[in-house]
């Protein structure tokens, strides 16, 4: 049995995951001359959703995992502004980024929901720390 890393388990980890696949095929298709421009962008900004999710996972202290969740969060409102630019440059249809905007608009609720959760942790924590 392969070892799985604990950010593997997080459903906002897989469905970032899922979203960039959405990305990666949808880029396919852009013109030539946007390879290294706009492809590149939206690819780079959909990756980093997930990386982040990942490598916040991986730190030591809470502050520091709710960073890095704001920092997924961030990727995802950089996705969508570049996705709308794409749309408006004809590259997306309204449909395609109908689909997208819904699946990051529940990505950016799991992202909000794992960020509290590492806040509140955060806070338990301290307090633990104040009261012994």
């Amino acid at each position: 049995m392969k070892r799985k890393f604990s950010f593997e388990n997080l459903e906002v980890w897989q469905n970032a995951i899922d979203l960039s696949i959405d990305v990666y095929q949808l880029t396919k298709n852009f013109p030539d001359d946007e390879k290294f421009v706009l492809v590149s962008q939206l690819r780079r900004a959909a990756l980093s959703i997930s990386s982040n999710i990942a490598e916040g996972n991986g730190r030591e202290t809470n502050n520091y995992q709710a960073r890095f969740t704001t920092m997924a969060y961030s990727s995802l409102m950089e996705l969508l502004n570049q996705l709308i630019f794409a749309s408006k440059l004809g590259y997306v249809t309204e449909n395609q980024l109908d689909e997208l905007r819904e699946k990051m608009n529940y990505i950016s609720n799991q992202l909000t929901k794992l960020k509290k959760y590492k806040k509140n942790r955060l806070s338990v924590s301290s307090n633990n720390r104040l009261t012994k």
